[in-house]
């Protein structure tokens, strides 16, 4: 073979193994991942995990209720308004039933005639109770339990609006201060209390306030409703109370 052949048949071979490479050459970027892959570190390499979107049954769960609201706010909607105008389940096609309200408290002061009360008996209203506070030095003599001319005349005014609250119990309290007396009939101011709410409910029973309704107590001196320090405190403490106390 010339010269000249051999070099053409090299020629031939140079530019076939040209056409097998890509026109700009491996790709540097691959070149290291293939290397990872195939080389010594080919054991520690793992490809990445493909995640699967777990969220897709959150979007059609939320598809179902949405679909399940409106179907109920077009039931109650074509089920309009029961009898009385009572709304209506649209589940049992009855009204609801209606809550009971609680009843208000009576007005202890309703129908009471307390414009002739006059000046020596001070009213006290309370949560359902109405209390008249009457000075003992009005009702009683110093040192007495019987009802004295002028407490007669007080008590007497009193007896109407007793009378008026039929539906109310009568709870007479006897108070005194803190000055002890000690007497043959008094020997302390429990006796004394209780001997004047006890003279109070007998004048009220011979008035014809019922006995059923009424009740006597004598505290002395233990219900203080002011100082005992001064003059005007112990007296505003020496007080008969009359109260009109619901039934219960």
């Amino acid at each position: 073979m010339s010269d000249h052949d051999r070099a053409k048949d090299d020629g031939a071979i140079d530019s076939s193994q040209s056409k097998t490479l890509p026109p700009n050459g491996p790709s540097p970027a691959s070149a290291p991942r293939r290397a990872l892959k195939s080389g010594r570190f080919a054991r520690w390499h793992l490809e990445p995990a493909i995640v699967p979107d777990e969220d897709g049954w959150l979007l059609t769960y939320l598809d179902l209720i949405t679909l399940l609201l409106t179907m109920m706010v077009l039931m109650l909607s074509f089920a309009g308004p029961g009898k009385h105008g009572a709304p209506v389940s649209a589940a049992t096609g009855a009204a609801p039933l209606a809550v009971a309200k609680p009843e208000p408290e009576p007005d202890p002061l309703a129908g009471l005639l307390l414009d002739n009360l006059g000046k020596n008996i001070e009213v006290v209203v309370n949560k359902g109770t109405v209390s008249f506070r009457i000075s003992s030095e009005v009702l009683f003599n110093s040192g007495e339990a019987n009802l004295s001319a002028p407490g007669l005349a007080v008590m007497g005014r009193l007896v109407p609006v007793l009378d008026r609250g039929a539906g109310y119990r009568v709870v007479v309290e006897g108070h005194t201060d803190n000055v002890p007396i000690q007497t043959e009939r008094f020997p302390s101011n429990w006796e004394l209390s209780t001997g004047r709410a006890a003279s109070v409910v007998r004048y009220l029973q011979s008035q014809g306030i019922k006995p059923a309704r009424m009740r006597a107590t004598g505290y002395a001196d233990t219900r203080p409703v002011a100082s005992n320090g001064t003059p005007q405190g112990r007296a505003a403490n020496r007080h008969v109370e009359v109260t009109l106390e619901a039934s219960k």
